[in-house]
């Protein structure tokens, strides 16, 4: 019941971080959290309270609540999770409701995968709405510092070269890059059109093979 209680209340800062993006700082009214919620007005005030009490929202009686600095980090960080969850699906490709896997997902995203999932997507990425994904917290951003910026193979461009650090493919498709010397740790580079090993072998992959391999590229690359 806890978990499941604490996912009501990361529901609750997810969406007020949502009211945010739209009109920073203003004040929420309670009726209309509570139908992007779709939940009672009744139920929407008994946990807006409840967050008050935690610091994490500001209630104003009789007219709704806004964010707390500490409620903006917390409501930030599960709508960037739910983003990165999306980008990460389409990436699959899911073909259930991705949004409603998302949903689910993004309670299960600790630290580690955050920063893990943000390597992948990098840092420019939109969600599969054309939604920017909110900017990493402090916290993720110190660990994210030097990491490089991730690409995948097809966005490669002629010069770079880095190494491999994911792969989003199914297991016979992995095998055949594993037996071309593409391998999680592998250093790769561009050169024209050309995509070569770190012995010199040139890669002939597809299209859809290209796009679901990620490498950090290396600074100071041309």
């Amino acid at each position: 019941m806890v978990g499941h209680f604490q996912e009501f209340e990361d529901e609750y800062l997810e969406t007020m971080y949502e009211f945010h993006e739209v009109e920073p700082l203003g004040i929420v009214r309670t009726g209309d959290l509570a139908a992007r919620l779709r939940v009672s007005p009744a139920s929407a005030t008994e946990m807006v309270q409840r967050l008050a009490t935690r610091g994490l929202l500001e209630y104003i009686p009789y007219k709704g609540a806004r964010l707390t600095d500490e409620g903006l980090v917390h409501g930030q960080k599960m709508k960037r999770r739910h983003r990165l969850a999306e980008v990460l699906l389409e990436h699959l490709p899911y073909e259930g409701n991705a949004h409603e896997t998302a949903c689910r997902l993004e309670h299960a995203i600790d630290d580690d995968m955050e920063v893990a999932l943000s390597r992948l997507v990098g840092a420019d990425a939109l969600d599969p709405s054309g939604r920017p994904i909110p900017p990493p917290t402090e916290d993720i951003e110190t660990r994210l510092k030097g990491s490089g910026r991730t690409v995948s193979l097809l966005e490669m461009q002629d010069g770079e070269s880095g190494h491999l650090v994911g792969m989003l493919l199914p297991v016979d498709a992995k095998e055949g890059l594993d037996a071309a010397g593409c391998t999680l740790g592998s250093h790769l580079s561009k050169s024209g059109e050309h995509l070569l090993t770190s012995a010199g072998d040139v890669l002939s992959i597809s299209d859809d093979w290209l796009r679901a391999v990620f490498i950090s590229v290396e600074e100071n690359t041309t």
